[in-house]
Order: structure tokens, then C-alpha cells, then sequence
């Protein structure tokens, strides 16, 4: 059943709401309450943010045009047509590039009083210009291909997000040429200099002595005459393309899923030209051309200041300055998870859960490990879906194997930006005797589920591993999320059941005690809002509070509207994309809605329900957007003990809902304001800093 009001009046613009939480990120980056070097990576960040924002809801929104049917079937949920948002979109991402550009420049001036600095070739000393020819010399120059543009080299193909020198040159016979050189992606694109001579009549040294980078493309730039002897450079500019990665994965019966990501990986780089990025100062008639040439009459332009792709200013975190970073943390590793310590024995006692990153991933490495060593375990299922590069796990995966054990994987091919890694380790378990399976037809695996089945004195126990985050031992140092482990008897049956569903031909509709999207998820969910709802209809407070990244699922929306005007008090702690209107007056007055942005990526989902005081907690893989509810395998399972169902609510969601540090409340027109202390002289509450103290203090 819909809320009243038009589809305008009840959702937000999608996209236009994945550009405010890019705005949120970009703000991390201006906010001098961080350290300087975390600001600079706040702001590589929302440079890597913004190029998926192109590639994947830019180009989705032309990909919905250009297929569009006359009718409401060609609407988005909030009522707009593709080209409708697409405007829209534009309209909002211009004075975020500009802020971007803005950002740099402060935080470049930061960086220079303090020791670091981004020079221009210009600023070069005599004898870092020295360096950098020699360098040039030495490690580019050999590996740089110029390819000239005229009736006997036609325009080289752009790779996506590659980054480029138009050259314009003086022929002396045949006049202005044009050539297109390619900056090198395997040499770093910053490259340090050597550190300057000291005065000998200076101060004392500084404790951190300066240290110096120059951008390769004007390390380049500044060499083109080795490139072209005999002909003059006029000028060189640089510009960077994006195109479609929106592809979708051709998949039935007849193809195989590994050899049709293989190929949409492949047509990806011969993608659309969605947006193309290029210096000021180049001129507009060879900004023209390149758009002619790259047949991008369509795209998005940016006349931007240097550098362009800003991304890479995340190599700036591994300059050695301690004193400009977060201090270091040690994560805590509860007692009965230490090294040496039974994790089997630990688990069968109770129920463990770990909140990354304030609880060590390590555990979680350790039991995949224990299990691949123990010579009672008889085998080991697993769902991976973003790995990461040199992975313990899929290291003990390999082993327990080589001892013997049965081994099942479920590598999820299709998960975006991984699709080169997870193939790759697809088949490394593959050569090694594991069943691999790639994915079910149509649904994207998105669960994080471990099964450990282990023979004991009194018959076969199963042990899980449940978690809300990837196994991945890199990002797990900086997302927040929780994994659960547990051996009770209808978990473990739940997972028996759906690994027979991953990797065979069972279907499975309900479960014990697990919610599997597609298929109980979205019902269960429903059923939860509802009773809440009838809760607050017999004089119980009805009471929802869901920490999610993505909240875009109309159904969703609309039944928790419903529950608003019930009565129902609705906290929802979204950190991305939120397409619903908080505190509208016979709408959503009810609902609150807020996004935590800090030092850790929010990522863990937690689903809190009342219930007249029986509370429910959940957690689980999924967000609140269709793919998660619909095209997805996703598992949402209970929390079943008590403790951990407080520790959740007391010292999760109630210290978040508090949170006036990083904290952002959504206003109905789809802003954002920064939450603050309501009295004067109150300090304010930072979650993940508490939480942090918490684990440093052991409690």
C-alpha cells in the first residue's frame, strides 16, 4: 500500500542523494578536526567516488533513457525521467567539482607548511631537475608509446579512467599535429624526490625532515622534447575519460558465467564515454576535437584545475609522519579468541561476536585456519565476495583441501570492481581440488557465511560464521562491521541448507531461523514493521531502529511511512543513498533520519525492533534497496543471545543515535545539517571514538 502523496512529495532523488553523501566525504576532507594527512585521503576518496558515480549512475541513468518506453514504466521512483535526473544530477555535481578543486588547493598549502610538498616542475631546484631527467630517462621513457592523430593513425583508443597528454606540435613540414600520450598506470604517480641539501648554516634539523613529489604527467610533460626531437611542442594539456561500467552480465543456461564476466570485462573497456575531464587551460577547439574523436558529443565536460584523477593522492598516506595521521590502535581480541586458545571449544561455550574494527579481524582468519588444521574437521564452506590481494583466508582455504577436507566455495564473479581478483582466485581454488561455485543464475551472492562441519564425541556439530562485511582482511581495518559466530543446531541447519542452494539445485523458501533474500527476507521484514505497528495500536510504543548504507527500496519506504503515522518512533541510521523524507508533517514526522561519517567506513546493517518488549535484533548482509531485497542472495540472521543483543542496543545503536561529532541529520528536501550538542558547553559525542576507547580500555 502507498503513503498519500505524489512520488515526488514521498522519495528523494537517488542519485542526486549518492552526490550529497559524496558531499558528506568531501567535507571530511575540509573538516580540520582531522588529522591532515586522513584529510588528504577524505578527499582521494571522494575523487574515487565520484569516478564510480560516473561510470556506474551516470551511466546508468542513459542506459534507462536510451531504453525508456513512452509511459510511468520509463519513471524513476521519485517521478522523474532519466533525462529529468540526469539534468538534475549535473545541476548538483558542478559546485561539488569546484569544491574539490578548492579542497586541494588548501589542503596543498597544508601540506607544504608542513614539510610536504606537490611541486611543480617550475618550483624544480637545479638539481631536482637534474633527478627528474634522469628519471625520466631512466624509468618512463622506455615505456611510453606516443601515437600521432592524422589520416595515417587514426585516434587511439581511451581506456577508462586512464589518464592522457594531448601534445600539439609544430610539424615543420606538415604544420600543427596532434598526438595523444598515455601516462603510464604501473609507475607511480607521484614520484618522490631526493631531499634537498641542508643549508649548513641553517637550524638544527627538523624532527621530519621535508620531503618533495612531482605529478608524473608534468615530470613528463616537461620532457616531451626526448619525446619528439625535431619538432617543436607547442603545448601539452591533459584530460581523462570515464565510460560505462553499468554493464550487465549476460547469464542463461547456455553461457558460461566465468567466460561472460571474462567478456563483460573486456567490453567494459570499450565502454561509452560518459564524462571527460580536461585541463583549464586547454583550448576549446581541441576540447572539441577530443570529443568528436571519442564520439562523446553526449558526455559530461570538465574543464578542471590540474591534477586531474585526484584518487591518487592516496599514496600520500604512506609518507612517514606519524604526527599528521590517526594515532595507531591495537584492535582487541577477546580473551577466548587469543592465539593458542580453542576457538571451537569458545564458541560451543557461547556465542562470540566481534565489531570490526575495534575487535580484531584476526579471529575470524584464526577460525578458518583452526578448521583447515583440525583433523576433525570434515569440511569447510564459504561465500567470498570482495577478497582482497594475498588472502589468508583463501591461503587456508588451499590448505584444508591439501589435508583432505571437503571445501566448497562460492566466489561471487560478478561483484563490481573485483571481477579480475575473484576470477583469479576462482581458479586458483580450482587447481587446488576445491568445489568452486561461481554464483546462481540471475542473483548476485552477497552473504558472508562460513560453515564448519567438525565430528565430536557426541556426533557431527556444525560452527558459522555469520558477518555484515566482506572477508577481507584489508578493509576490515577500516569498515566498520560485526561478524557472529555460533554452532547453535538451526543456524547450522540454516547453513546447511543454503550452501545445498549455492551450490546445487535446492530451493529453499523459509528457513529456521535465517531471512535469505530473495525469497523470506522482504516478507519477514514486513511482517516486523507490521507488528510494531499493531504494537502501538494496543498502547505498547512501537519502536524500529535500522542502521543500513542504503535505504531506496519504495515498498520499504512507504510501509515505514505507514508505521510513522501509526505512531511508530523510527530511527534510521543510513550512511549513503536515503530515499526517504524524514519529518514530514502526516508523512514520516516520526522517522529521524541520520548518516555517521568518521575515521572507519560505516558498513555493518542492524535491524532493531521492540516488539512490546521482546526485542528482536538482526544483522546481516543486506541494505534496504531493491538488489538487496530482490536480486540478491543476502542472509539476515537473528542475534539469539541476550548479551549481545544489549551490547547491540546499548552500546551500539543508542551510542550512534547520540553521536554529535559526525553526525549528519537529513532534512526533508534531501540537505543534510551537522548535528551538535543541544546544550551549550556539552561535549561532543563521537561513536567510533568511544567505541575505539572501549577496545583500548577492554570493556
Amino acid at each position: 500500500m502507498e503513503a498519500p502523496g505524489s512520488r515526488a512529495d514521498r522519495f528523494l532523488n537517488a542519485q542526486v542523494s549518492v552526490l550529497h553523501f559524496h558531499e558528506r566525504v568531501l567535507e571530511e576532507a575540509r573538516d580540520d578536526s582531522h588529522p591532515l594527512l586522513e584529510r588528504v585521503k577524505f578527499l582521494a576518496i571522494s575523487h574515487a567516488n565520484l569516478d564510480e558515480f560516473f561510470e556506474v549512475h551516470v551511466s546508468g541513468l542513459r542506459n534507462q533513457r536510451e531504453g525508456t518506453l513512452i509511459g510511468t514504466a520509463g519513471l524513476l521512483p521519485d517521478g522523474r525521467t532519466p533525462s529529468e535526473a540526469l539534468t538534475m544530477v549535473e545541476r548538483v555535481v558542478r559546485p561539488i567539482l569546484e569544491a574539490q578543486d578548492e579542497c586541494w588547493v588548501h589542503l596543498r598549502r597544508l601540506l607544504s607548511d608542513n614539510g610536504i610538498h606537490v611541486l611543480e616542475t617550475r618550483a624544480l631546484t637545479a638539481e631536482q631537475r637534474t633527478y627528474t631527467r634522469d628519471y625520466f630517462e631512466r624509468e618512463v621513457f622506455p615505456v611510453l608509446t606516443p601515437l600521432a592523430v592524422d589520416p595515417g593513425h587514426p585516434f587511439p583508443h581511451i581506456s577508462h579512467l586512464s589518464l592522457n597528454l594531448a601534445v600539439v606540435l609544430d610539424h615543420p613540414e606538415a604544420g600543427e599535429r596532434f598526438a595523444r600520450l598515455k601516462i603510464p598506470q604501473n609507475l607511480p604517480r607521484l614520484v618522490q624526490l631526493p631531499p634537498v641539501n641542508q643549508d649548513p648554516e641553517s637550524p638544527e634539523p627538523t624532527v621530519h625532515p621535508p620531503v618533495s613529489f612531482v605529478w608524473l604527467e608534468t615530470l613528463i610533460a616537461e620532457h616531451l622534447d626526448l619525446l619528439f626531437p625535431g619538432v617543436p611542442v607547442r603545448a601539452s594539456y591533459a584530460f581523462r575519460v570515464t565510460r560505462d561500467a553499468d554493464q550487465a552480465i549476460q547469464e542463461h543456461d547456455s553461457i558460461d558465467l566465468l567466460a561472460s564476466v571474462q567478456e563483460s570485462l573486456r567490453e567494459r573497456a570499450w565502454g561509452v564515454v560518459v564524462r571527460v575531464e580536461a585541463e583549464h587551460e586547454m583550448p576549446v577547439s581541441l576540447r572539441t576535437r577530443l570529443l568528436e574523436e571519442l564520439e562523446a558529443s553526449d558526455a559530461i565536460t570538465d574543464a578542471r584545475s590540474a591534477p586531474l584523477g585526484r584518487r591518487d593522492l592516496m599514496a600520500l598516506a604512506s609518507v612517514d609522519r606519524p604526527d599528521l595521521k590517526y594515532p595507531p590502535f591495537v584492535p582487541r581480541i577477546p580473551p577466548s579468541l587469543a592465539p593458542g586458545e580453542d576457538i571451537f571449544a569458545a564458541i560451543k561455550r557461547r556465542d562470540i561476536l566481534l565489531h570490526h574494527p575495534f575487535d580484531s579481524f584476526a579471529p575470524v582468519v584464526q577460525f578458518i585456519e583452526a578448521a583447515a588444521a583440525d583433523p576433525d574437521v570434515l569440511a569447510i564452506k564459504q561465500t567470498l565476495y570482495r577478497v582482497g590481494k594475498n588472502s589468508p583466508i583463501v591461503q587456508a582455504l588451499v590448505r584444508a583441501r591439501q589435508n583432505d577436507k571437503q571445501v566448497a566455495v562460492l566466489v561471487e564473479l560478478k561483484a563490481r570492481g573485483d571481477e579480475e581478483n575473484n576470477i583469479e582466485w576462482a581458479q586458483t581454488l580450482e587447481s587446488e581440488g576445491v568445489h568452486v561455485a561461481y554464483g546462481l543464475m540471475g542473483l548476485k551472492t552477497h552473504c558472508k557465511t562460513t560453515l564448519v562441519v567438525r565430528r565430536e564425541p557426541d556426533g557431527l556439530r556444525r560452527y558459522v560464521h555469520l558477518a555484515t562485511g566482506n572477508y577481507n582482511a584489508t578493509t576490515a581495518r577500516m569498515y566498520t562491521d560485526i561478524g557472529y559466530f555460533t554452532c547453535r543446531p538451526e543456524i547450522g541447519a540454516d547453513m546447511t541448507d543454503l550452501f545445498n542452494t549455492l551450490t546445487g539445485y535446492s530451493r529453499k523458501d523459509q528457513y529456521r531461523a535465517l531471512l535469505v533474500s530473495p525469497r523470506s527476507w522482504r516478507r519477514r521484514l514486513v511482517e516486523l514493521i507490521d507488528r510494531e505497528m499493531s504494537w502501538q495500536a494496543r498502547g505498547e510504543p512501537g519502536r524500529i531502529v535500522i542502521k543500513v548504507n542504503g535505504l531506496t527500496d519504495p515498498r520499504i519506504i512507504d510501509l515505514l511511512y505507514r508505521a510513522s503515522n501509526a505512531g511508530v518512533s523510527i530511527d534510521l541510521l543510513v550512511r549513503g543513498m536515503c530515499c526517504l523524507r524524514p519529518g514530514v508533517k502526516g508523512l514520516s514526522e516520526n522517522i529521524r533520519v541520520t548518516s555517521v561519517l568518521g575515521r572507519f567506513l560505516e558498513h555493518s546493517r542492524i535491524f532493531y525492533f521492540r516488539n512490546g518488549g521482546n526485542e528482536e535484533t538482526f544483522l546481516g548482509s543486506a541494505d534496504l534497496m531493491p538488489r538487496n531485497l530482490d536480486r540478491r542472495i543476502e542472509v539476515v540472521f537473528p542475534v539469539l543471545d541476550e548479551g549481545w543483543r544489549s551490547y547491540l542496543r546499548d552500546h551500539v545503536l543508542r551510542l550512534y543515535l547520540r553521536d554529535t561529532a559526525r553526525a549528519r541529520a537529513l532534512k526533508p528536501a534531501g540537505t543534510y545539517a551537522r548535528l551538535s550538542p543541544k546544550r551549550k558547553g556539552e561535549l561532543s559525542v563521537d561513536a567510533q571514538q568511544a567505541l575505539l576507547a572501549a577496545a583500548r580500555s577492554g570493556a
